[in-house]
């Protein structure tokens, strides 16, 4: 378990802390994986053993497999852990577990993850920059923002998201400010970038009624947004609908549903136009893709959610590198992170190449390193 040191429980960041999964083989592989939750309940949630049928502990059921079968051990860690498991937590351990699953299958073949995923479906992959601002008030707020949107186009970024976050139950600082205050943000970070950068934005949840998010999202079509994110609590299936039938701006979300069931409601019943898995939290590289498929079949985009260090960021990109519906990657630049984990944890990761694309991986697995000075460095047992 790592934790950043400096960590502000009132911010928007869950970059301040991370689980690592390390998978070892009998013959020296080390598969890597991560996922985007609380560490300390994920770690008791992997080692626990079980009594139970439905109830085993995800260590236990992995331990003397064969390493090479994700898909196969995805199924088991599912319904081994049932009683215990079935959604949210459970299903996020299971991701980490899979994505370092995934990772030694990479690194025993020799194959970056994306040949063993069935193949790329585009020359490159795309990011989008995630920005999160700092600052006290809204002035704070805007500029910090704005600034950032900036630097973001000045690093070679073609798109980025705006973290509008400064009203709800999971605002910025403690900030609750009105609607206008929304409008006046995403006026400025517009203007920041220009017309041609391709700006998203995330409220983080913040409408309780969705008649009211609609009332705003038409105040801001003439900015030009590609999504708003999370608009509305996550659990509205039927607000969602709602935006979906009158908003001029396309609806995101998905950034915290585990597993692809839930994902079936909130396409089904909340027909989001963008999907949002987190390769974490959703289930890892196996249970993504599967959500990747059925989005395709109901003619839905997926812009993977991704907010932790660099192991999140390339097993998104290989997820991205094979589904041609995915125009974005969530990408939080580390030059613009106040995050000593997503600056330090691994070295050598992906990069933006002059045109603003990041190319098809090359390494075996998912292709980073981690830094063990940082591992070593931020590594805790508890939190005081």
């Amino acid at each position: 378990m790592l934790l950043d040191p400096g960590f502000d429980r009132q911010a928007c960041s869950s970059a301040q802390d991370d689980i690592v999964v390390l998978i070892h083989t009998d013959e020296g592989i080390t598969g890597i994986g991560e996922v985007d939750t609380n560490p300390w309940v994920a770690q008791a949630m992997i080692h626990a053993p079980g009594t139970h049928v439905l109830g085993l502990g995800l260590e236990e059921m992995l331990l003397g497999e064969d390493p090479l079968q994700p898909e196969a051990l995805w199924d088991k860690l599912y319904t081994g852990s049932l009683m215990t498991g079935r959604r949210g937590l459970g299903i996020c351990a299971i991701g980490a577990l899979d994505m370092a699953l995934w990772d030694i299958k990479g690194k025993s073949l020799g194959l970056p993850c994306w040949k063993l995923l069935g193949g790329a479906r585009k020359p490159h992959i795309t990011p989008y920059a995630s920005l999160l601002p700092t600052g006290h008030t809204v002035a704070e707020y805007r500029d910090s923002l704005a600034a950032k949107a900036k630097e973001a186009v000045r690093l070679g970024f073609r798109a980025g998201k705006m973290e509008v976050c400064v009203k709800g139950p999971y605002a910025h600082n403690q900030l609750d400010e009105p609607d206008s205050a929304i409008v006046e943000i995403v006026a400025a970070c517009r203007e920041a970038v220009g017309t041609e950068f391709v700006m998203m934005v995330d409220v983080c949840y913040c409408w309780t009624n969705a008649r009211q998010a609609l009332r705003v999202l038409e105040q801001l079509e003439p900015y030009d947004l590609f999504f708003m994110e999370t608009p509305l609590q996550l659990d509205d299936l039927d607000g969602y609908a709602f935006l979906h039938g009158h908003s001029p701006i396309p609806i995101a979300a998905g950034e915290l549903q585990n597993g692809r069931f839930e994902f079936l409601d909130l396409m089904d019943r909340g027909k989001v136009d963008v999907a949002q898995p987190d390769v974490g939290r959703v289930g890892g590289l196996t249970e993504a893709r599967r959500v990747c498929d059925m989005a395709a079949d109901r003619g839905r985009l997926i812009v993977p959610h991704c907010w932790k260090t660099g192991i999140g960021i390339a097993a998104t990109a290989h997820l991205s590198a094979v589904t041609a519906h995915c125009p974005y990657i969530e990408f939080l630049p580390a030059a613009l992170s106040e995050a000593p984990l997503r600056r330090e944890l691994v070295v050598e990761e992906l990069a933006l190449t002059a045109d603003g694309v990041v190319p098809l991986p090359r390494r075996p697995g998912l292709g980073f390193e981690l830094n063990w000075d940082a591992m070593k460095k931020y590594t805790v047992a508890h939190r005081s």
